[in-house]
């Protein structure tokens, strides 16, 4: 993550550890104008039906998205237009930092970050349930999402329209993109981990480290070299992918560990490889080494006081930014284990956050 510039460095120095308690109207228009040339882009969202923006070293909340219930003209609220308005379980920000999408019950909102407008430029319709996972494809020209509704499906951003479409048989927990832009990797209530080819259309492997035990989240290093799944019951799985010949790859199971005394909600491996990040319903964050086979803890990440949801690495795996049901966000330094920047505005739980820090120059 880029260093803070003198004026940030002095603009921490005059606040006491505690980011802005709300959004700043002031100049509202010019600081979001502005957004699109930062070369951090942080965005949080909760339970509190909002999504904030954040300068990530002074704290300073510049702007808001507030979702509002749209009505029928009866005045009767529409539940199959406003429910995926209001609630907020993921968010992904595109390569290009150009656009920010939203996963809530029902669909995906995609807003267009240099614009002052609020209104989402697209909606994704399709899913039937709860949308609970989101990520952009390395160029940004499709999204996949997990669903609730037991499906996983991949949508074209600039149509708006699905392409592809695969089924589990319970509620999807996560799902990830392969950095060889040609598999998805899922997981699910059942405690199943699947992989899909996009090409054939078809689920490669279907790995079941612990049955009926719902795995939570997965995350798959940035070689594709490793993959790494989280469970309900605060286990952590690692297998090694290890490509074959035929074009496929075997999963090689390393190791597998308890990494909390209860849920864990998220798993990421840094975008450097070298450590795995994992948060819980325990309150904590730990960062875990991945040099050789026993994944020794580095950090425990204190401060937090109720579950933590999400969290995102910067892209020199330098920092972890959280975001927890205590209704704050953090920004940790991960050499020292301290809390940099907590970012308070939600009145309700923050659930997800998104980071791209990545320099496009």
């Amino acid at each position: 993550m880029p260093a803070p510039t003198q004026n940030q460095a002095q603009t921490q120095q005059q606040q006491s550890g505690s980011a802005s308690q709300g959004y700043s109207s002031d100049a509202a228009a010019a600081q979001a104008a502005q957004a699109a040339e930062m070369s951090v882009i942080l965005c949080t969202a909760g339970y509190d039906h909002s999504i904030r923006f954040w300068e990530a070293w002074s704290g300073i909340c510049y702007r808001q998205i507030t979702l509002q219930p749209q009505w029928k003209k009866t005045g009767v609220e529409a539940d199959s237009i406003s429910k995926p308005q209001k609630q907020v379980n993921r968010l992904a920000i595109s390569p290009d930092k150009a656009y920010l999408a939203a996963a809530g019950n029902g669909a995906v909102r995609i807003w267009d970050i240099a614009s002052l407008s609020n209104t989402p430029i697209a909606t994704l319709e399709g899913h039937t349930a709860n949308v609970v996972a989101l990520a952009y494809s390395a160029m940004g020209k499709w999204i996949v999402t997990g669903s609730e509704d037991g499906s996983v499906k991949v949508w074209d951003t600039r149509t708006a329209q699905i392409q592809r479409n695969y089924l589990h048989d319970c509620p999807v927990n996560d799902v990830i993109i392969h950095p060889n832009q040609g598999e998805l990797i899922s997981c699910d209530q059942s405690g199943s981990v699947k992989i899909w080819d996009l090409a054939d259309n078809t689920c490669t492997h279907e790995l079941v480290p612990d049955e009926d035990v719902p795995i939570r989240s997965v995350s798959i290093a940035s070689d594709g070299s490793t993959l790494v799944a989280g469970n309900n019951n605060g286990m952590i799985y690692v297998w090694r992918i290890v490509p074959v010949p035929d074009g496929n790859a075997n999963l090689l199971p390393v190791t597998s560990f308890r990494a909390h005394s209860k849920y864990i909600t998220r798993v990421i491996l840094s975008p450097d490889t070298k450590y795995l990040a994992t948060c819980s319903a325990d309150t904590t964050v730990k960062v875990w080494s991945t040099e050789g086979l026993d994944y020794g803890l580095e950090k425990t990440l204190q401060g937090h006081q109720r579950w933590v949801w999400d969290a995102a690495f910067s892209a020199d795996s330098a920092y972890l930014v959280t975001a927890s049901s205590d209704h704050a966000a953090r920004l940790w330094d991960l050499s020292s284990g301290e809390t940099v920047r907590q970012y308070d505005g939600h009145h309700r739980a923050a659930v997800c956050c998104a980071l791209n820090d990545i320099n496009l120059a």
